[in-house]
């Protein structure tokens, strides 16, 4: 079925002949994802089928197969560059997903993440079932902290990962009497789950996550601070967080953006004046090249803070 950019199609092995085999799966896996290297343990009499959903963002396969092995080589990553995300779900047999240094060995109730924008490896010993749903790099890498080790394994037996699981058997088995619209919805909510579920925390706000966030603002603040364009919206874009979150987790430790802006700031310019690195530089100097509009803002925000004008903190770090 066909409808408002929605696809549902299903292929199999079945009606080919056992040297067809091998080379149309190769052929159609490249299709539905982008170029991989395949091994086929028992040769060319493979079998397997796919039931693929999929629309103008998301793809939902539900595949089986015999044994075989999927890789992706760093120079396919080079010259067919492929950004997006795959979430597996084995539904039955075991599949080992290799990226980055980290191995999973993925069975029913559990599941793994990985992006074809790096080499990987999938081996599959046995005959197996599992979802496979493909997730637009923006949907993840704007919800997580993509400087880190992009995680691999995840409980899907229990709590939100069971939630999660649940969807995209739920979805697969709509396909039918879904729109476009609404497997696109779906999805959304399926790869928002998952980044929370990634991040270790069921709801955006519990105390665990707010301190990470937290952690994470204050690095890159102190970083940052000498930028004069820097604001809470800046940091957030960056980080890759919203707003309301960064604000939140800030507002749980006592303090605001701003203030966290203007106090490693103020931090920095205090650092400065005790260095002799820095005594050639005027007050005026100092204040733009630590991310205050004028002298007299600095000086003001200083008073306030230390007790004292930067020019007195200075010449009291002189004698």
């Amino acid at each position: 079925m066909a409808e408002e950019g929605y696809a549902v199609e299903t292929s199999s092995t079945a009606d080919l002949t056992p040297g067809e085999r091998a080379d149309f799966w190769s052929e159609h896996v490249t299709a539905y994802h982008c170029r991989l290297d395949y091994r086929f343990p028992r040769g060319g009499d493979f079998r397997g089928r796919t039931v693929r959903q999929r629309s103008g963002s998301y793809q939902l396969i539900d595949f089986w197969s015999e044994s075989i092995a999927y890789a992706r080589t760093a120079r396919q990553t080079r010259q067919e560059p492929e950004e997006d995300y795959r979430l597996l779900v084995p539904v039955d047999g075991p599949l080992s997903l290799r990226q980055d240094g980290n191995e999973a060995l993925l069975t029913p109730g559990a599941g793994g993440l990985f992006t074809l924008g790096r080499p990987f490896e999938l081996v599959q010993d046995a005959p197996a079932r599992a979802f496979i749903m493909t997730l637009p790099a923006h949907e993840v890498n704007g919800r997580l902290n993509r400087s880190s080790p992009l995680a691999t394994g995840f409980d899907l037996s229990t709590g939100l990962g069971r939630v999660v699981a649940g969807m995209v058997r739920d979805v697969h088995e709509e396909r039918d009497r879904m729109t476009g619209r609404q497997f696109d919805v779906v999805c959304d909510r399926v790869a928002e789950l998952l980044c929370m579920l990634a991040l270790g925390d069921e709801r955006p706000d519990v105390p665990g996550h707010l301190a990470e966030v937290e952690k994470m603002v204050r690095r890159f603040v102190r970083a940052h601070a000498a930028d004069p364009a820097l604001n809470g919206a800046e940091v957030a874009r960056r980080l890759g967080w919203s707003l309301r979150q960064v604000q939140l987790a800030l507002q749980h430790a006592g303090t605001t953006p701003r203030e966290l802006i203007r106090e490693e700031r103020l931090r920095l310019v205090r650092d400065r004046l005790h260095s002799p690195q820095h005594r050639h530089m005027t007050i005026t100097e100092l204040a733009h090249a630590s991310g205050f509009s004028s002298a007299s803002a600095l000086s003001t925000a200083f008073r306030r803070r230390f007790g004292v004008s930067p020019r007195e903190m200075r010449h009291e770090s002189g004698r």
